[in-house]
This record gives C-alpha cells, sequence and structure tokens, in this order.
C-alpha cells in the first residue's frame, strides 16, 4: 500500500495524532510571545527632557524623564532620540534570524530528519530567550534576539511541517489553519501579559517559561513518517505508523508500505537546495510562490503600520492586531475546500481583495468614530491578508514532494522575511506623493494575486512524495483513473440491470 493508503488505515487524524498536533500548536504561542516580544519589551514611553549645563560652563545636555509607570529597554539603556533607532534594530535582527534560520534549517531537516532538527532549534532559542532577559547590555540584547530568531525561524518551520505529516491529508488545511489561528491568539494573550507584568524583563522570563514545559512535551513525539518514508526507510515508516494505530485504538494494523519510485532499497540521500532551482516544475512553482509569500509579508506588515496610526492603549493595540485575523481562518476553511474555488482562487481572490481596500485607502480619508475610514479599510486588508498567509502555508506544502518540501518552504519563508523587513521603508515613500506607499501596497498585491493563478490547483490531488512522482503523469492520473473505473463499472451494471 501507499503511505495514503497506510494513513487511512491507521487512522488519518486520531486521537494521538489529535495529542501530538495539539502540543505542536500549542508552541505556537510561544512563537507568538517571542515574535512580538519587541513590541512591549521595546515600547516607548512618555518622556520628557530637561536642559543640564555642565559645571564650568561645559556642553548643554538634557535629562530624560520618563513619565508612564512601566519599563523597557528603551526606559533602561536611555533608548531615545539619537538612539531610538536601536530598538527597530533589534526588531529587524529578530527576522533576519529568523530568515537566516529558514534557510540554514529547513534543507538540514530534509537531510537528517524533522525531530533532531526541531527540538535542537527549540531547545536553544528557549537558552537565547532567557539571555535576552538578562542582557546586561544593549548589544548582548541585540545578538540574543538575532540567535532567537535564527533558531525560531528554524523550529516555527518544522513544527509546521511536523503538524501536517502526521496527519492524513485530507487534514492539512485543519491543522494549517488551527496553527495560524493559535499564532494569532497568542498575539492576544501576549498583550495581556504585558498588562500585568510591565517589567520587560519579568515579562521576557514569562513569556518564555512556557516554553520549557513545551519543550519536555515535545520530546516524545516521533519522527514524521512522511520524511522515513521518502528516504526509504520503509520499516521505521511502518513501526511509526503501527504505533498511531494502537494508540488510536485500532488494534495492531499490518502494514506492508510500498517503495516510492526514488527509493530503490535503502536509505536514498535527499535532494538538495538547488534542486528547486535545476528542476523545471519546481523552478516555475518556486518562483512564483517566493514572490506571493514576499507580496503577503509586504502587504501585511504595511498594513498594519497604517493601522497603528491610531492612538490608543498599545495593549488593547496589539491584541487588536492579533484578534482581527481570526475571522480569516474560517473563511479560509470554507473556500479552500470547495471545488469552485480551491486553493488556487481562494488565494488569487484574497490578494486581490487586499490590494482593492489599499486602493480605497487612498480615496477614504483616516476619520476617527467613522465606520468606513481608512483605518477600518486597513485593518479589513490585513484580515483578507491574513487569509492569503494561511492558504499560501497549506498550499505550498503540497505544491512540493516530501523529501524537499522543507527546503522549498525554507526558501519561500526567506522571501517572506525579506518582505517583513523591507516593509517598514515604504511608508518613506510619501516625500514623493501621500498616497505612494498604499499604491506599492495596491499593485504588490495586486500582481501576487495574478501570479498566483499561474500554479496547479493541489484540492482532491495526490501528494507528491519524491521528484520522481512529482514529474510522472501516471501519478498525476492515479485518482482520475480510479475514478473513470468506477464510472465505467457503474454504468456496465446500469446496462446490465437494464438488459433484464
Amino acid at each position: 500500500m501507499d503511505l495514503e493508503e497506510a494513513f487511512q488505515a491507521v487512522g488519518e487524524f486520531g486521537r494521538y495524532q489529535k495529542r501530538m498536533v495539539g502540543v505542536l500548536v500549542l508552541l505556537q504561542i510561544y512563537m507568538a510571545c517571542q515574535s512580538m516580544l519587541i513590541v512591549l519589551v521595546g515600547a516607548f514611553p512618555e518622556f520628557h527632557g530637561e536642559p543640564v549645563t555642565e559645571r564650568g560652563g561645559g556642553d548643554l545636555t538634557q535629562s530624560v524623564t520618563f513619565t508612564e509607570d512601566f519599563s523597557s529597554i528603551v526606559t533602561e539603556w536611555y533608548l531615545v532620540k539619537q538612539q531610538a533607532y536601536k530598538v527597530s534594530l533589534a526588531g529587524s535582527l529578530f527576522f533576519a534570524g529568523v530568515l537566516v534560520g529558514n534557510v540554514l534549517f529547513g534543507p538540514l531537516s530534509d537531510k537528517i530528519g524533522r525531530k533532531p532538527v526541531f527540538l535542537m532549534s527549540l531547545f536553544f532559542e528557549l537558552l537565547f530567550a532567557y539571555g535576552s532577559a538578562l542582557a546586561p547590555n544593549y548589544e548582548l540584547f541585540a545578538l540574543s534576539r538575532f540567535l532567537v530568531g535564527m533558531m525560531n525561524g528554524g523550529m516555527a518551520l518544522v513544527c509546521f511541517i511536523l503538524s501536517q505529516e502526521y496527519v492524513g491529508k485530507s487534514y492539512w488545511a485543519l491543522t494549517g489553519t488551527l496553527a495560524n489561528m493559535t499564532f494569532a491568539v497568542g498575539i492576544a494573550l501576549f498583550a495581556v501579559l504585558g498588562y500585568y507584568i510591565r517589567q520587560w524583563r519579568n515579562l521576557a522570563t514569562a513569556a518564555n517559561s512556557p516554553g520549557v514545559l513545551l519543550f519536555l512535551l515535545c520530546i516524545t513525539l516521533p519522527e514524521s513518517p512522511r520524511w522515513l518514508y521518502s528516504r526509504g526507510r520503509m520499516g521505521q515508516a511502518e513501526r511509526v505508523l503501527q504505533n498511531f494505530a494502537v494508540r488510536n485504538g485500532k488494534g495492531r494494523v499490518t502494514l506492508k508500505l510500498r517503495r516510492t519510485p526514488g527509493s530503490p532499497g535503502a536509505e536514498t540521500p535527499s535532494p538538495g537546495l538547488f534542486m528547486l532551482a535545476t528542476h523545471a516544475v519546481l523552478r516555475c512553482r518556486t518562483m512564483v510562490l517566493m514572490y506571493v509569500w514576499y507580496a503577503c509579508s509586504l502587504v501585511y506588515y504595511g498594513l498594519t503600520m497604517n493601522a497603528s496610526d491610531d492612538k490608543g492603549n498599545r495593549y488593547l493595540s496589539v491584541a487588536m492586531y492579533g484578534l482581527v485575523e481570526l475571522p480569516a481562518y474560517p473563511l479560509c476553511m470554507y473556500f479552500i475546500n470547495k471545488s469552485w474555488s480551491g486553493r488556487r482562487k481562494s488565494l488569487a481572490g484574497f490578494l486581490l481583495l487586499a490590494g482593492l481596500c489599499c486602493l480605497l485607502s487612498m480615496a477614504i480619508p483616516v476619520q476617527s468614530g467613522s465606520v468606513v475610514s481608512g483605518s477600518s479599510l486597513a485593518l479589513l486588508g490585513k484580515l483578507m491578508v491574513s487569509a492569503a498567509f494561511n492558504i499560501v502555508y497549506v498550499y505550498t506544502s503540497e505544491l512540493y514532494p516530501t523529501v524537499i518540501r522543507n527546503a522549498g518552504l525554507g526558501v519561500c519563508s526567506m522571501s517572506c522575511r525579506v518582505g517583513g523587513i523591507l516593509a517598514p521603508f515604504v511608508p518613506s515613500l510619501k516625500v514623493l506623493h501621500t498616497s505612494m506607499p498604499f499604491m506599492v501596497f495596491c499593485l504588490i498585491g495586486m500582481t501576487a494575486g495574478a501570479l498566483g493563478l499561474l500554479l496547479p490547483e493541489t484540492l482532491n490531488k495526490p501528494v507528491a512524495e519524491t521528484l520522481e512522482e512529482l514529474s510522472a503523469p501516471a501519478y498525476q492520473r492515479i485518482v482520475e483513473t480510479q475514478v473513470h473505473l468506477l464510472e465505467e463499472e457503474h454504468l456496465s451494471k446500469r446496462k446490465g440491470s437494464g438488459s433484464k
């Protein structure tokens, strides 16, 4: 039997798989806290400066006094005025680390396995995150944020892959959506945590501590059966799947996996990162997906900056940025599983709607208290981009074969991080024209939506495990052939009954 038939025999989403996916989904809360840490740890309180003249007629300096009752790296190291850029730099270093982690750990997990890379990156992320809370100066804090980001990039990527490779393909969209929804909830929970813990070192420690418990739970997770299968380790894959069956309450199931075309018997070498550029099918898909991921990130963070112009409670604002994403995920679950929309049309549609929101934001002024305003359209655009983000994660996983899936996701995620790093610079285009930033977001969102239509549909299609399956026309028509055989059998029976 092939792998999908084996999952149907042991249970595509049994109670044991639900527990494993539950641990991985809860880990999204920890990742959200680390990603949003600089928002509250680097918050700028109100302050005023008083001129002070040094004794002996020295230079005129200013004494800075903070007027709000909370601490941050700004208050501890006086990162104001000319030093204020260091807060943004620390945030950029985190995402630069995420970019490096995506590139390094994606291909590594394809070569040596999902579980060892996942546990190693999670362990060191916890270690470096405690280093951030205990950093004695800004330089060590900034370095620790880069290292946390690098480990986070690798761990988050493999965590997402595991949450899908533990279950049958029909549940990939569900597990991907649950992970993204939990991340949005994690942002809101971090805002609540920050509201009650106003000292930044205590906040950083509290945000990191749940990760220790989750790490202990993750140690018990098995290796991905899909990765074992793609590497030709049939015996190990069968044992993992049989353990799934026992823990799902199905008893001891006899499995005999059929070897994939790319695995003649023993362990086969995993294709390298350059295969994404040399393989004709993968090259086209990767180019389109990299631009779509880049556009999602750029438009998402650009619209977030526009929404953040509203003045108010910073903790409520952070929570809203997370909660506004939640309605996007039920929309995704509805559209991507419908035959008339599927993955491809849904992704393109949400990106086009996000671009349209940017276009309308140029025409409608920001009005406080108005239902239809620039701010409300920006939040609506963020909802649309959040939906596109959710779809592109699931869609990308289905477009890449198992043997190179992590490498493909890593390259696409790298492109995503580039978009996030560049997004803060787009508002500076206002010096050319006030509507120029939204024009950029509009064009990028709409062009990404149009390019997304060039990708193939994956709804109800078999997932390729190896590169040979990706290029094999016979494999691509397995499901269609089975459907035609069933239809012919049904017609023959009807003809037989009609002749009687």
